[in-house]
């Protein structure tokens, strides 16, 4: 003969308690934070100040002609290697410029060089 005993344990409130994290997380989602609107243009501010007086380090580089890129890769060549040919391409806006390098032992390379934009 087998018996059951019943054991009564108190449940938990699962449902009251997600309601409530849920609530509570909803509340904070739509509260406002304090923000001021001057702060970036205060911050921006304090950074022109602080490089106007500075000269410039760089400037932009449009990038390089056809015979620029040449005297480049003229310039890097191993005794021996001999440049074949130069051309422009156009790829994404932007000029590049292959030029073929035949090397010593008798193999093409192709040297790519970013040229001006479109």
């Amino acid at each position: 003969m087998t018996r059951f005993v019943a054991i009564s344990l108190r449940p938990y409130q699962t449902w009251a308690m997600r309601i409530a994290l849920t609530l509570l997380l909803a509340a904070a989602a739509t509260v406002p934070l304090r923000a001021n609107a001057f702060d970036l243009e205060e911050n921006l501010k304090a950074q022109h100040v602080q490089y106007a007086n500075q000269p410039l380090l760089f400037a932009a580089q449009d990038g390089m002609s056809l015979s620029q890129a040449t005297a480049s890769v003229r310039s890097r060549l191993k005794p021996g290697d001999r440049i074949v040919s130069a051309e422009t391409r156009v790829q994404g806006g932007r000029e590049v410029h292959h030029i073929k390098v035949l090397t010593k032992d008798g193999k093409v390379r192709t040297h790519k060089v970013n040229g001006r934009r479109r």
